[in-house]
């Protein structure tokens, strides 16, 4: 494997024949992963970036798979006493059907569909997206970028892994180890060879027009990166 690019290889979840139990078993076991392994910790940080004292906030996953992220965001903003509704939207039915299965409560809202067509009744206050960039190529991505920019109010946030060797075998010993799912097994390492390193998300970001983000290194070989919208901040100083 060549770590200095990333590889177009398809992961398996993006095919349309896997088996809804094995979906099932993935999107729990991935659950699991991010939180055990940081990632549920690093979409809260994305979030506590953009909050503020924003209340009501609307929040919005694209790619949200089984809905763990959305669950440890509403988690937390209960113990805060946060007043904020959910949307989840995926592509895959049988994800967004995983989704419904564990939701913990009403206010959300769960939408099966590309992401590209939504259209929202009022937009979201943060829109944001974890371990879903990698699947895309660049030129999909500066889309994405782009889209995000322009229907979130408040600002957009991404949770990706980080392209290393490191990273890349330190996932396929645990997986192969603790894991019951080949879809966990194939996949995560490959989605670590999909990724992204730091100057090519800055390369993506010059590429989409966009100058006002962060982009921040993050435990277990994650990025961290958020974009405040600049309309928002004028509006508010």
């Amino acid at each position: 494997m060549n770590f200095r690019q990333r590889t177009y290889r398809q992961e398996l979840l993006d095919r349309n024949d896997i088996p809804f139990a094995d979906i099932r078993q993935n999107m729990r076991e991935l659950d699991f992963i991010n939180t055990w392994l940081g990632g549920h910790a690093i979409t809260l940080a994305g979030l506590k970036k953009l909050i503020g004292g924003i209340q009501p906030v609307r929040i919005c996953e694209i790619g949200c798979g089984g809905g763990d992220n959305l669950r440890a965001l509403q988690s937390w903003c209960r113990r805060k006493s946060i007043e904020a509704s959910f949307i989840g939207i995926d592509i895959n039915p049988d994800c967004i059907a995983v989704a419904a299965e564990l939701k913990v409560s009403t206010g959300w809202q769960l939408i099966n569909s590309d992401y590209r067509a939504v259209q929202f009744d009022q937009a979201p206050d943060i829109i944001f997206s974890s371990l879903f960039c990698h699947h895309f190529t660049e030129a999909e991505l500066v889309g994405q970028l782009q889209w995000m920019q322009q229907h979130a109010r408040i600002g957009f946030f991404i949770n990706d892994l980080h392209r290393h060797v490191l990273a890349y075998h330190s996932i396929k010993w645990l997986t192969r180890i603790f894991s019951r799912s080949y879809l966990v097994k194939h996949d995560a390492p490959l989605s670590v060879a999909r990724s992204f390193v730091k100057k090519e998300w800055a390369a993506l970001f010059e590429q989409a027009g966009i100058t006002n983000f962060s982009i921040g290194w993050r435990w277990a070989f994650r990025w961290l990166i958020v974009v405040h919208s600049r309309g928002y901040a004028e509006l508010n100083e």
